[in-house]
């Protein structure tokens, strides 16, 4: 399976979501690209459907394999990292949004690839710190 997501950091926390399916897991915005469509074009659309927003400067942050925490499945996901133009507010699938450091309270709620693979790499990068 593949999947697109976004890595939106701010004041070194991580934004993450949780869906209606699955509301005790929560993962990195994004989803599944449709047929022909490219991954920037993926994580635009996904944000605008799940967030109401759109991102703003996106980079190709990393690639990621792991095993899909709804599905059970083997996924590989492609992170971009991105600001948002606009506040975010979940709509169609999602249930809620929160905001983590990898290290507070979300840190067993993450999904595997979120919490195995994303999180170092962004705690590595020095993008996410501890709250105050």
């Amino acid at each position: 399976m593949r999947v697109v997501a976004a890595a939106v950091v701010d004041q070194g926390r991580l934004l993450v979501v949780s869906k209606k399916a699955a509301p005790g897991t929560f993962y990195l915005p994004g989803g599944k690209p449709e047929a022909g469509e490219s991954p920037e074009e993926t994580l635009v659309r996904e944000l605008k459907e799940e967030l109401g927003v759109a991102p703003r400067d996106p980079e190709l942050f990393c690639e990621v394999e792991d095993v899909a925490a709804l599905e059970g499945v083997p996924m590989r996901m492609t992170v971009f990292t991105a600001a948002l133009a606009g506040r975010p507010e979940p709509a169609a699938e999602l249930a809620a949004l929160g905001w983590t450091d990898g290290r507070d309270g979300y840190e067993a709620r993450l999904a595997p690839a979120v919490r195995h693979h994303v999180v170092p790499r962004l705690i590595e990068a020095g993008a996410l710190r501890p709250a105050p």
